[in-house]
């Protein structure tokens, strides 16, 4: 029995030890391929991944924003620069939502600073950028130490030196230069390939946006080599940012200054000051107007937005390239269509009378009595309503386009901020037949009662006084359509591309300027000069328009010197100013005139 037994041991024992090999290599095969199954998956895998965590805790990138080119004046003074401030901002993937409190309340005692205002920035910014959340700008010196002291414990708070766009002359040429803003997230998304970060700034209105390009830089930055604790072990290398580049505007400050001067106690209007010899604009102000500073600071309340965005004054809208009616300034329109057509030739002599009846409507002379028989030229110099009523109606409204469509109106001026600009109206058959832009087309016929307004420019054309200015310094420059223009940039204005000879007879140019001439001289705009001594001979015309929105009458006065060689043309308006163009637009565009007239004999 024993043998039995051992035998019997012993083969179990075989049987157990032959299978114990077989098992270890197994459960050492699945380990060993568990562990390089792992490795594979941390370093090919998501090698990447970890190897970015990894530099992260170990390298901490800084940007360096590079600094806007400035926008200069003509002369090279600085209208538009960029200055240095301190920025306090958290990075929000590294505040939770419960730690948000607690860094919060130190910081406002740290900093002295409101509690309500950093939730406001906080809950907002996690909104809108998870990648920074700017809490406080313009930090004092005293601020900045103090955080210093503290930043070690303060995860996720950072103070950083940043660039905003400054106006030196704060309201001053705001509807030409623009504002920057900072870019939003939807607009990250095209922008980003273009090198923009979501802490950029862009132009957003005027030269601005405009000149973007040229203006913006290229982002620098430093790599830096951090320890656990956050400490800089050591710099691993410096890509310095590259400026934008500076841009010298047309503009001359000083004629700037006198513009807007003219335009102070006027509740809206538009001045418009131009080379005509090669489109350069001087001097284009607007009021009601805004500080483009505005845009700079982090915080609004809701008056001053309602006062910027939701005013019925509307400060943000440009008067000097949006339309309105004319008036008589846009009776040269319709001379040249009159003696172009040969209908009313140059000498034609016209009765005038105190009113006539076109369709069911009695069209009245300004003086209530008429002016006898009268040639362009007089009836220019009078400013004859009854004169052009029969020069326009005897045309025809697409004889009368044609001669304005020669001028550049109905079209844009081809100025670099014409995407702000308006095109205006140039009523005629086709566009009424069409409908005019709010019926059925068929259902609004050209009647007699268009066609008289439109001879003496009112409810159915409707101009921009960058338009009307453009369109004189053709009867200034000796019958050339120029294109203006903020910046020079190397371009010559004077080429065929920019600059076209205006298909008029010479006569009609030299009529309707001898007219122009004579309304200084003894016409409606004699006070233009009146008490200046050597000064050069003036050409203009006056202008008082009916508006047709249903508002007070507009005042217009525009004009060009010197006479014989033209040097500026100037245009003045003052919307909803009842009186006239004599007794308002006239003494504004003086002012403009006697500063131009000061620079040139400097």
């Amino acid at each position: 029995m024993t043998g039995k037994i051992k035998v019997s041991l012993t083969n179990n024992q075989k049987t157990g030890v032959s299978k114990q090999p077989i098992v270890l290599i197994a459960l050492v095969i699945v380990c060993f391929g568990s562990m390089v199954g792992r490795l594979f998956w941390l370093q090919i895998v998501q090698g990447s991944f970890y190897r970015k965590l990894s530099d992260e805790n170990r390298i901490r990138l800084v940007s360096r924003e590079p600094p806007r080119g400035r926008l200069l004046d003509l002369n090279g003074k600085i209208l538009a620069d960029s200055r240095f401030t301190y920025t306090l901002s958290i990075q929000p993937r590294l505040v939770s939502q419960e730690q948000w409190p607690f860094l919060r309340d130190r910081l406002a005692v740290l900093l002295d600073l409101s509690k309500e205002n950093l939730d406001l920035r906080f809950s907002s910014g996690v909104r809108n950028d998870p990648f920074r959340i700017t809490l406080v700008r313009d930090l004092k010196i005293e601020q900045v130490l103090r955080f210093k002291e503290q930043e070690g414990s303060l995860k996720g708070a950072q103070v950083d030196v940043e660039l905003l766009r400054h106006y030196p002359y704060g309201t001053l040429a705001s509807h030409v230069l623009g504002y920057t803003q900072a870019i939003t997230q939807k607009e990250l998304i095209s922008l980003d390939k273009k090198g923009y970060l979501i802490s950029d700034r862009i132009g957003r209105t005027g030269i601005e946006a405009a000149y973007e390009t040229h203006l913006r830089g290229k982002w620098g930055g430093e790599m830096l080599e951090v320890d656990a604790f956050g400490t800089v072990q050591r710099s691993l290398g410096i890509k310095s940012p590259v400026a934008g580049r500076d841009l010298r505007l047309t503009i001359d400050l000083e004629l700037q200054k006198a513009a807007e001067n003219a335009l102070i106690d006027k509740a809206a209007g538009a001045i418009v000051a131009l080379d005509p010899r090669t489109g350069a604009v001087r001097a284009m102000a607007s009021r009601p107007t805004y500080d483009p500073n505005f845009f700079s600071k982090l915080f609004m309340t809701q008056k001053e937005y309602d006062d910027l965005f939701a005013s019925s004054r509307m400060p943000l809208f440009s008067r000097a390239i949006n339309a309105y009616d004319p008036g008589s300034t846009w009776k040269p329109v319709t001379a040249m269509a009159g003696m172009e057509t040969g209908k009313f030739p140059r000498d034609v002599l016209l009765d005038t009378f105190p009113c006539i009846k076109y369709g069911g409507h009695c069209f009245y002379e300004h003086n209530g009595k008429g002016f006898g028989t009268i040639g362009y030229e007089d009836a220019l110099r009078v400013s004859s309503n009854t004169f052009f009523y029969q020069v326009g109606v005897g045309v025809g409204s697409k004889a009368l386009y044609e001669s304005a469509a020669k001028l550049g109106f109905d079209s844009l001026t081809g100025i670099e901020i014409t995407y702000e600009e308006s095109k205006g109206l140039v009523g005629n058959e086709d566009w009424a037949s069409k409908g005019r832009g709010w019926g059925q087309p068929g259902t609004t016929p050209w009647i007699p009662e268009d066609m008289a307004s439109a001879a003496i420019g009112q409810a159915v054309v409707q101009i921009t006084p960058l338009q009307l200015a453009r369109a004189y310094a053709v009867f200034a420059n000796g019958g050339y359509l120029i294109t203006p223009h903020l910046a020079d940039m190397g371009i010559d204005w004077t080429s065929r591309q920019y600059r076209k000879k205006v298909d008029m007879e010479a006569s009609t140019l030299q009529t309707i300027r001898s007219g122009l001439r004579k309304v200084v001289k003894s016409g409606t705009g004699w006070s233009i000069t009146a008490n200046l001594t050597n000064f050069p001979p003036v050409a203009g015309k006056t202008g008082t328009a009916e508006d047709s929105t249903g508002g007070s009458d507009h005042a217009w006065f525009v004009c060009f010197a010197p006479y014989d060689s033209s040097e500026i043309v100037i245009v003045a308006f003052a919307q909803n100013t009842p009186g006239g163009g004599s007794v308002h637009a006239i003494p504004m565009a003086k002012k403009v005139l006697e500063a131009w007239n000061q620079i040139r004999t400097k």
